[in-house]
C-alpha cells in the first residue's frame, strides 16, 4: 500500500555532503514513521534515522550531528541531509516505512514494513 523510490546517491570524496530523498505513494504515507537504513557488504542494514508523521527524530551514534532527517507531508518525501561524510559511510541506503506501533517507535530492520529499492552511496578517502 506504501511505494518509496530513493535518490540522490553518487560517489563523493570524504568530508563532501549528500542529500538522499525518498518519494512515496499511497494512502497511508502521513500516518507512519519513515526511516534511512545502511548496509554495506558483508554487514547487517541497520537503522540511521527515523522520523515520526510529527518529526521526532533519532540518529544512530555513528551519524549524530552529521546526518539530519526531515520530510514533507503535504509532498509525500523524505530526505537526509549528510555532511561530512566519511569513508566507513559507504553503503546502499534504503528508505523504509514503518506502519505498526511494536516496540520502539524507531523500530528496527524487521519493524519496517515497506522498503525502497535502496540508492548506493561511496565514500572515497
Amino acid at each position: 500500500q506504501v511505494h518509496l523510490v530513493e535518490s540522490g546517491g553518487g560517489l563523493v570524496q570524504a568530508g563532501d555532503s549528500l542529500r538522499l530523498s525518498c518519494t512515496a505513494s499511497g494512502r497511508t504515507f502521513s500516518s507512519i514513521v519513515m526511516g534511512w537504513f545502511r548496509q554495506a557488504p558483508g554487514k547487517e542494514r541497520g537503522l540511521v534515522a527515523a522520523i515520526t508523521f510529527y518529526g521526532s527524530t533519532y540518529y544512530a551514534d555513528s551519524v549524530k550531528g552529521r546526518f539530519t532527517i526531515s520530510r514533507d507531508n503535504a509532498k509525500n518525501t523524505v530526505s537526509l541531509q549528510m555532511d561530512s561524510l566519511k569513508p566507513e559511510d559507504t553503503a546502499v541506503y534504503y528508505c523504509a516505512a514503518k506502519d505498526n506501533r511494536a516496540g520502539a517507535w524507531y523500530g528496527g530492520t524487521n519493524s519496517y514494513d515497506y522498503w525502497g529499492q535502496g540508492t548506493q552511496v561511496t565514500v572515497s578517502s
